[in-house]
């Protein structure tokens, strides 16, 4: 669904009714927003956009002819980037969001227990020497960042190439390179 901060609804013609933006349809419930800040439209327009509904918890919606009407602004909107805050809103705006809350890459022990999990859930053979293998040829040498996605996006990628060949899914070196190479952008 996309983004948008229309205050004017948009009709369609055929079936002569109207689509409600995306934040009426969260009315009383939890608004995601995923990789915010990389939606075709500006993030601080949008935020801009929400100052007043926010605060007032009143939106004012506009129909095709003009006409203007309020409408609830009873969300929680939840926004989640990869980018510092600072990127995406002023101060002034920032305030307005009360929560923020970062969530750190794994550690080192929690990325190898996720990536445990991941190859018991893919059935992949592992064993501890090429955990070690990953985790210091892609993570610690190159100082990467390690994040809760990795091991899920690698593991499935490899057990991916080994249906397509036929092969035995496993972790080794070999095929850690081979899914690195894929997912990696250096």
């Amino acid at each position: 669904m996309e983004i948008t901060s229309r205050s004017r609804l948009i009709r369609d013609e055929v079936s002569k009714t109207y689509e409600a933006p995306i934040q009426m349809k969260a009315n009383g419930g939890l608004l995601v927003i995923d990789d915010f800040g990389r939606q075709r439209l500006d993030a601080a327009y949008l935020l801009n956009r929400w100052i007043v509904p926010l605060e007032q918890g009143i939106d004012t919606l506009s129909l095709s002819n003009g006409a203007r009407f309020e409408v609830p602004f009873d969300v929680m909107p939840l926004f989640l980037s990869n980018k510092d805050p600072v990127e995406l809103a002023d101060e002034a705006f920032l305030r307005r969001i009360r929560y923020k809350i970062e969530i750190p890459g794994p550690t080192v022990e929690s990325f190898k227990t996720i990536l445990r999990r991941e190859c018991e859930r893919n059935n992949v053979s592992f064993d501890e020497s090429s955990i070690d293998y990953l985790v210091s040829e892609y993570f610690t040498n190159p100082q990467r960042p390690m994040r809760g996605c990795h091991p899920r996006d690698l593991v499935e990628a490899i057990a991916d190439a080994s249906d397509y060949r036929g092969t035995s899914r496993a972790l080794n070196p070999e095929t850690i390179a081979s899914a690195a190479a894929s997912y990696f952008v250096d």
